[in-house]
């Protein structure tokens, strides 16, 4: 019999302030929800916008790293898995799918949604302005947090007016 294959990959903006919370454990829990934007043509032929909004669960350090820099209305991209609860709450039985985060990348700088000044996530830095922090089993989130880079940091690099030959791009 072969494996199920449960992965799931969403882009799109923070509906809330992400809310941490600690388990009885002590274990970090974050949880928020984001909305996600899409366009279909109708039977009349007219377009139509539509947003689905999606539960995200992130355990850990992942948590703690998301609740520290994402809020309302920021983006970001979400990589886990599909994870289904059932409850009973009040005498009815309850149930929920939500996405269970093993991997937040964060797509704006502050700058982009806060209005403020400064550049960055506000964390680890990857050369295109995005963050990514990953969770998952082991629990590591990166080791310590490099000083965030200024605006004047950047380097642009001359790359001349030679053609460039798309067989030696490595990707």
């Amino acid at each position: 019999m072969a494996r199920s294959l449960n992965q799931v990959t969403l882009m799109g903006n923070l509906t809330r302030d992400p809310e941490l919370r600690q388990t009885p454990t002590g274990q970090q829990v974050c949880s928020f929800s984001i909305a996600l934007n899409r366009s279909y043509k109708a039977a009349d032929g007219e377009w139509q916008e539509a947003t689905d909004y999606i539960d995200v669960v992130a355990w850990g350090p992942l948590g703690e790293r998301v609740a520290q820099y994402l809020a309302k209305g920021r983006r970001c991209l979400v990589q886990g898995r599909l994870q289904s609860r059932n409850w009973e709450q009040e005498g009815k039985k309850r149930s929920k799918v939500e996405v269970l985060a093993s991997d937040v990348t964060f797509l704006d700088g502050r700058s982009d949604s806060e209005g403020g000044e400064g550049g960055g996530s506000g964390g680890y830095q990857r050369g295109s302005g995005t963050s990514t922090f990953n969770g998952g089993a082991s629990g590591s989130a990166g080791g310590s947090k490099p000083a965030a880079k200024k605006k004047d940091d950047v380097v642009i690099e001359d790359i001349g007016d030679e053609p460039i030959n798309l067989d030696d791009i490595p990707f």
